[in-house]
């Protein structure tokens, strides 16, 4: 079930180690609020939250994509709704949003969206492993820890029915 590594946990690190050194420096001085969207990237936010250098905070959300069929053969309806809201008011607060993985974006674009009409200073995305050819929408991904293929992974965060998160490596998932 479980196939080889596709990314070992000491490639992983040290790219976390690279992008952490990077947004230092980009946020010094101003204090982000990283906002991990629950639960797959909360791994990735945790070690990339210890290798950043500034001081910062540290939020949440979490939500639900639904895809309901539409009559008549007109393909599917996304509905995507918050279960969790950020803790603290970001007005003014420059923001991180780390996640996962990104592939169409069409929910993290829903995200940003609701996001910006709180009026932060700023917003940018942190992603570890990334899809770009999937793509629907333009987001402004600024730091990308690997583009990936279209295969489905486990470890490190991504799970098959919600188990295998706790592996160290991001393994690719023969079904």
């Amino acid at each position: 079930m479980v196939g080889k590594a596709y990314l070992p946990s000491a490639e992983i690190a040290e790219r976390v180690r690279e992008l952490g050194a990077e947004i230092s420096r980009d946020y010094e001085d101003l204090e982000p609020v990283l906002i991990s969207i629950l639960k797959g990237a909360v791994f990735f936010l945790a070690d990339l939250a210890r290798e950043i250098t500034v001081p910062m905070s540290i939020d949440f959300i979490a939500i639900s994509t639904l895809f309901q069929d539409q009559q008549e053969g007109m393909g599917s309806r996304r509905q995507v709704r918050f279960l969790k809201d950020l803790d603290q008011d970001v007005e003014g607060r420059h923001l991180l949003i780390v996640e996962d993985v990104i592939d169409t974006g069409l929910t993290l674009n829903y995200i940003i969206r609701n996001l910006w009409l709180r009026n932060p200073a700023s917003l940018e995305i942190a992603t570890l492993l990334d899809r770009p050819y999937r793509r629907m929408v333009e987001l402004p991904v600024k730091y990308r820890g690997f583009t990936v293929p279209d295969e489905f992974f486990v470890g490190y965060g991504f799970d098959y029915k919600q188990k295998l998160r706790n592996l160290p490596d991001i393994c690719e998932l023969n079904l």
